[in-house]
């Protein structure tokens, strides 16, 4: 079974911007998940962020390109009404942080959360890497061959 990972924007966007030097370990943990290695879970609040940031670096049109492609590659997990009231009662500093721990602990079978700004979820109850941190903790789980 697949490690299921949850992704902040930051890392998202590292990938769909190519934005360096960030871009390299958010390409290899894209790569994992095409080949089957890795679940990428996002929340649907991280499509709204991404749309206003790529639509202001790409345009409109393949902005829209680029979200159509992120969704046949990651599971897309809510942002509802749970997810809101935990966040608002968290102990986190930024309420958009909160959104996004709080969606990925409802995202059944979450692992990780994997941001590039880990001091942004001191409060979260899943483990929080960082992009290389992560993917040097999967490579060491894999069996050498």
């Amino acid at each position: 079974m697949a490690e299921h990972v949850f992704l902040d924007t930051n890392v998202v966007l590292d990938h769909l911007a190519d934005r360096q030097p960030f871009s390299e370990h958010a390409h290899r943990l894209f790569a994992l998940a095409e080949t089957g290695k890795l679940l990428l879970s996002v929340s649907s609040l991280t499509f709204c962020n991404l749309y206003y940031l790529l639509r202001k670096l790409n345009g409109n049109e393949q902005a829209l390109v680029l979200l159509e492609k992120l969704s046949q590659l990651v599971k897309i997990t809510t942002v509802g009404k749970t997810e809101i009231l935990a966040a608002l009662g968290g102990d986190f500093r930024d309420f958009e942080d909160a959104v996004q721990a709080h969606s990925a602990l409802a995202a059944a079978a979450t692992n990780t959360i994997v941001t590039r700004n880990k001091d942004d979820f001191p409060a979260a109850k899943l483990p929080v890497k960082s992009p290389e941190e992560y993917l040097e903790w999967f490579e060491n789980r894999m069996p050498k061959t």
